[in-house]
């Protein structure tokens, strides 16, 4: 620890820094919002008559809410339009997740049918698998590129085989994806941004 001592103050400054730029979402106009590693401007509509729903449309992620302009209390209006992305992100979590598993699959030998999967949302972690080979993943993941998806599912495929960080873990996720250290790190360098609520 004495050797490394400067080399940890200096990654806890970095990440000190790191998080005085994020600040909270409020859910309003402006603000970024992330899908697949790209970065989209929120756009909050109202609209009396349509049913409230997300679209992503010319580079804006667009949230239509069913109220009046004159219906206005910026807190349960933030609420809403939380609501209304959490479930968006969830439908396309899954919709990307299946097709990135099935994309990956074939990489991972040792697993000899689909692994199920379920969505946590999680502060820390973009996954996890169960002993019985179930795997979690975080529906946040859905707003990173489709090589960091990758990643992470084929990470959990890995513990189907190793059941824990050890070298023979690290030496099979190696072996089936070689770049893995380099995705790690540019998720790693967005995490905060795509976990920020």
């Amino acid at each position: 620890i004495m050797k490394r001592a400067r080399w940890i103050w200096q990654s806890l400054q970095d990440f000190a820094k790191q998080q005085d730029h994020v600040l909270p979402k409020r859910y309003v106009s402006g603000e970024t919002q992330f899908y697949l590693g790209r970065r989209y401007v929120l756009k909050v509509l109202n609209n009396a008559e349509n049913a409230p729903s997300v679209k992503l449309s010319r580079g804006k992620l667009n949230v239509i809410l069913r109220q009046s302009a004159n219906e206005f209390d910026a807190d349960k209006r933030a609420i809403k339009v939380k609501r209304l992305l959490d479930h968006w992100y969830q439908d396309k979590a899954k919709l990307v997740f299946t097709e990135r598993l099935e994309a990956v699959l074939p990489k991972a030998s040792w697993v000899t049918s689909m692994p199920s999967f379920r969505f946590m949302t999680m502060k820390k972690q973009w996954g996890s698998c169960s002993t019985k080979g179930n795997l979690i993943l975080n529906p946040h993941l859905v707003k990173a590129p489709k090589e960091c998806i990758d990643y992470v599912i084929l990470h959990e495929l890995c513990h189907i085989s190793e059941h824990n960080h050890s070298e023979r873990f690290w030496r099979l996720l190696t072996q089936i994806m070689p770049n893995w250290r380099e995705v790690k790190a540019r998720l790693d360098g967005m995490a905060e941004l795509y976990l920020n609520e």
